[in-house]
């Protein structure tokens, strides 16, 4: 069965860190590009940051650059979000997602990956 599940998430205070994971069977994230979303309550699910496959390539939204830095681990099929200087805002399921073309140059739409983890929830308290 072909799947994604992210890890990580939790509660923490703001201005602290949080590393969110990303593994998948069934796709070899080293081949394909990985990207970022969240939704908070009440809203839209938002891109956050993608990596291309060959990890040449990065992309953030402007409301985590610099804070968020996205980067694959190829020997555990990983890819790992580092979370830093958190703020409530940044409050929302986080969820992981892949596309199944490699060589895509789109990555901050939903509608360019077939992949999704079920999420998981990140709390930011004042």
């Amino acid at each position: 069965q072909v799947q994604v599940v992210e890890s990580g998430g939790g509660l923490v205070q703001s201005g602290g860190s949080l590393t969110l994971s990303c593994t998948a069977s069934g796709r070899n994230l080293s081949r394909y590009p990985v990207g970022w979303f969240r939704q908070a309550p009440g809203k839209e699910r938002e891109f956050v940051a993608a990596i291309s496959w060959s990890t040449t390539y990065s992309y953030y939204a402007n409301s985590v650059k610099g804070r968020f830095t996205i980067s694959k681990d190829n020997a555990k099929n990983m890819v790992n979000l580092q979370m830093n200087n958190l703020t409530p805002v940044d409050t929302a399921v986080y969820y992981c997602a892949t596309q199944d073309r490699r060589f895509s140059n789109t990555y901050a739409s939903p509608d360019d990956y077939d992949l999704w983890g079920q999420g998981t929830h990140v709390t930011v308290s004042s």
